[in-house]
């Protein structure tokens, strides 16, 4: 029986390895974040490390590939796997199964290391939430070129102006509001995402988490004064896209540091709308957005951007922007979106 103990524990231990392989690649290549893939990695480690104490040679000297009967291919259905999110999710199946299996044999022989193991499964857990939900985000926003802030004014209005903008071409729409009640807010929130929805673009809205879960809103954009990224998870109830602002590069490391969907980058030129703000130049926008890209979080430049600068704007290494004045102000907002998005898409085609 000891030896069908040791047998049990090398299969697992290599189906759970195997399956945290397929979890850092997709991190890694899918998803771009060097975070969650060390995550993956380290867990691969930490499980091998976990082990190494109970002997390789005897888990080695267990194993019988030859005799084993379960090798057999099962039915087809079980191993159909049509997108890369269902090799993804079946890794994680199979990981905290081999995991929980390891330890249940493990502590028939060591309750030190049974321990560990549990504790990798609970890691594990965690990994594949933190997964999906940046996952998630980062393939819904993947597609936003041209980001439009609208202040909330009444229902009518803001509802107006965001099937004006989605119109002419806006992936995405914040709704930003300053001075109204919380019930003044939510009643022009919930209006503003139905329309978001019917139109097919995102529907962000700023600074409340709270707001936006009531709402259903796609997300939310979070100040360097709001919740952090990682306690504004804590209140989703379905995936949130989670934007975050930085005007410098050390909010950008710190927003790195939270795994947010997005971080806004500027202001790029003086702005309208935040007067009190030192512009940040193009230069700034070209550095920070290859650092963001390097950590796998996507980017939108943000501040003064009109339909003279936008190509400048882009020339400089940004993929999205966003406007307010610049749309919102204009005399036909859907036709000011239109000739936004029609430069952006010279820049880069769809």
């Amino acid at each position: 029986m000891e030896r069908a103990v040791y047998r049990i524990i090398d299969a697992n231990v290599n189906r759970a390895g195997e399956g945290l392989r397929l979890v850092e690649e997709f991190c890694r290549f899918a998803l771009n974040c060097p975070e969650l893939a060390c995550r993956a990695r380290r867990l691969r480690h930490d499980l091998s490390a976990a082990v190494c104490g109970l002997g390789a040679g005897r888990l080695m000297a267990a194993r019988d590939t030859v005799g084993d009967v379960g090798i057999e291919p099962g039915p087809a259905s079980m191993d159909r796997r049509t997108t890369l999110g269902d090799c993804l999710g079946a890794a994680f199946k199979r990981v905290t199964e081999a995991l929980r299996t390891i330890s249940e044999m493990v502590k028939t022989v060591d309750q030190k290391t049974a321990g560990e193991i549990d504790s990798l499964r609970y890691s594990t857990y965690t990994l594949e939430k933190d997964v999906f939900f940046f996952g998630d985000g980062s393939q819904r926003f993947k597609r936003v070129k041209l980001y439009v802030i609208i202040p909330a004014g009444d229902v009518r209005g803001a509802a107006r102006l965001a099937a004006e903008c989605a119109s002419g071409g806006a992936d995405c729409i914040q709704l930003r509001a300053e001075g109204l009640s919380d019930d003044d807010f939510m009643t022009i929130a919930a209006e503003f995402v139905r329309v978001c929805k019917g139109a097919g673009v995102l529907g962000i809205i700023n600074d409340r988490v709270d707001i936006a879960v009531a709402a259903g809103a796609d997300g939310v954009h979070l100040g360097e004064a709001d919740l952090a990224v990682e306690h504004a998870r804590k209140l989703q109830l379905s995936p949130l896209i989670i934007g975050r602002t930085a005007h410098d590069f050390e909010e950008i490391r710190a927003a790195c540091g939270q795994l947010p969907t997005y971080v806004s980058v500027g202001p790029v030129f003086p702005s309208p709308t935040k007067p009190l703000l030192k512009p940040a130049g193009l230069d700034y926008v070209g550095r920070a957005c290859r650092q963001l890209d390097s950590a796998g979080i996507a980017h939108v430049a943000i501040g003064g951007i009109t339909l003279r600068n936008v190509r400048d704007v882009m020339a400089a290494g940004a993929r999205a922007v966003a406007v307010c004045s610049a749309s919102v102000a204009a005399a036909d907002p859907a036709a000011a979106c239109r000739q936004l998005r029609a430069e952006i898409a010279s820049f880069y085609p769809d």
